[in-house]
């Protein structure tokens, strides 16, 4: 089943989240702020990531810009969690790579329906991930990268 890294300060939508998430299969790495978010996407390549968008250390708009610029982690799809729920803060994410958005309290099955869409989807163009396609000028004459 997916990989997600779940990002989230609060200790009881953390725990909440992640059980709910275990419990449909999924296996759930969790950080607390924006700067262990990128540490972990970086080491573990996450399928998609839960993104709390107002996090200490590193708020969740700058992690995102920071994941959508490292080739690496570039194509994982990331949706943003916020108790914001004006449009201006949908904009807001969409702008810093995020590719949804969820509001909190968070509504269980509509975060899934979006969760599920966005793994169906697979890599985002560009992303060097575990099973992601290279760019062809990046292929040899077999698909793989050397």
């Amino acid at each position: 089943m997916a990989k997600i890294l779940l990002v989230e300060d609060n200790d009881l939508n953390r725990d909440m989240l992640s059980r709910r998430l275990a419990r449909r299969g999924y296996e759930v790495a969790v950080a607390v702020d924006g700067r262990e978010a990128v540490e972990q996407a970086l080491d573990q390549v996450p399928d998609l990531v839960l993104m709390d968008m107002s996090l200490p250390v590193l708020d969740g708009w700058s992690a995102t810009r920071e994941l959508r610029a490292d080739a690496r982690t570039r194509g994982i799809p990331v949706i943003a969690l916020t108790a914001h729920a004006m449009a201006d803060d949908r904009r807001k994410a969409l702008d810093a790579g995020c590719d949804d958005f969820d509001t909190k309290p968070v509504e269980f099955s509509r975060l899934l329906s979006k969760i599920e869409a966005l793994l169906a989807r697979g890599p985002a163009a560009g992303s060097t991930g575990a099973g992601a396609v290279p760019p062809a000028d990046e292929a040899g004459p077999d698909g793989n990268v050397d």
